[in-house]
């Protein structure tokens, strides 16, 4: 069986860590922060820049260590409050990026673009939800930030937050219009986010905003597969509860037990087998649940699956039973389990 595990996080936010919600270092001046860069510091001691760009950078520099003063001070000396670095990201991105409250309203308020976008298509908001900063994302859509915008990624804010489990974020943003059944250029939605990394309280609020509850990602796994994959019982039976369909095969033929059963996820499995799961599906190389877990030596899950009238009989692609594989593996408690009435 291949997986069908999530790839890596698409880095929505350049130089962030896969799950960085923790605060960088804070810096209490700007000229600690150019020392630290290794950048001339003359400006700073009073000499003036040649060139406008310099106050550009300074600006930059504010915003991230959460200058106010200084923010304001540049602003008023000809800094552009939305002049970006070399990969787009603008003063206010810097603030956000960084928790500035403070200094990310004082940018709003001297005329920074709210939906300004980095060479990788990520915005304020986007920002704002990948460091799980709630209070700037309510400041953020409140100053008019637009809830659909994407990254290059095909991710927008609400997929983020809902793939780091932020349910008062992804109810502000359900609430303003986000769109449950978006899905990225792998076509995975929040609802998948969410499940396959064991978030209930954001499955059920998106579930209650309509949420697809049967989409299908590129590789045609549904919510319902995914969190099968990941071991997530709970996910699993409130998905269940929402009409999921229990059968749903992905591009492999696998189906959410098939899955459970290869990963040894007894709960999960026993799961969808009490909600009708059928343990004699077989996948698009004849492999099947009964044969799969004599396979894996998951040899737990071969008790429920008869009980669920799995068919000893079933034979693979290559006419071989489950029997079979337990015999030429020598796997002699699967055998015995295999023939208890």
């Amino acid at each position: 069986m291949s997986t069908t595990a999530a790839g890596p996080l698409p880095n929505a936010i350049q130089g962030n860590s896969r799950r960085a919600l923790a605060m960088r270092p804070r810096l209490t001046s700007i000229l600690a922060m150019v020392l630290l860069l290794g950048i001339c510091p003359s400006v700073l001691a009073g000499a003036t820049p040649d060139a406008e760009p310099s106050l550009d950078k300074e600006l930059r520099l504010a915003a991230m260590i959460d200058d106010t003063d200084g923010v304001e001070r540049l602003l008023d000396a000809g800094a552009d409050v939305d002049a970006p670095s070399h990969f787009g990201k603008t003063a206010l991105m810097f603030a956000i990026e960084n928790g500035n409250l403070q200094t990310a309203a004082l940018l709003l308020s001297r005329g920074a673009d709210v939906n300004a976008r980095t060479v990788a298509g990520c915005t304020p908001l986007t920002f704002a939800a990948e460091n799980g900063h709630i209070g700037l994302t309510a400041l953020l859509i409140e100053r008019g930030a637009h809830v659909h915008d994407r990254t290059r990624a095909g991710w927008d804010a609400l997929m983020i937050a809902s793939r780091y489990g932020i349910a008062q974020m992804v109810e502000q943003l359900l609430f303003r219009g986000a769109d449950p059944k978006a899905s990225d250029k792998d076509r995975r939605t929040a609802l998948m986010q969410a499940a396959e990394r064991g978030h209930a309280d954001v499955v059920e609020l998106l579930l209650a905003a309509g949420a697809d509850v049967d989409a299908r990602d590129h590789d045609d796994a549904t919510a319902l597969i995914l969190a099968a994959d990941a071991g997530q019982v709970d996910i699993v039976d409130r998905l269940l509860k929402h009409a999921a369909d229990v059968n749903a095969r992905d591009a492999l033929g696998d189906t959410a037990l098939m899955w459970a059963v290869n990963r040894g996820h007894a709960a999960v499995a026993r799961a969808l087998l009490e909600h009708g799961a059928d343990p004699n599906i077989r996948d698009k190389e004849g492999n099947f649940a009964l044969r799969e877990a004599v396979a894996t030596r998951h040899n737990h899950l071969i008790a429920p699956l008869l009980r669920h009238h799995a068919d000893p009989a079933q034979t693979g692609a290559d006419g071989k039973t489950a029997a079979d594989i337990a015999r030429s593996s020598g796997n002699e408690e699967a055998l015995t389990a295999l023939v208890q009435p």
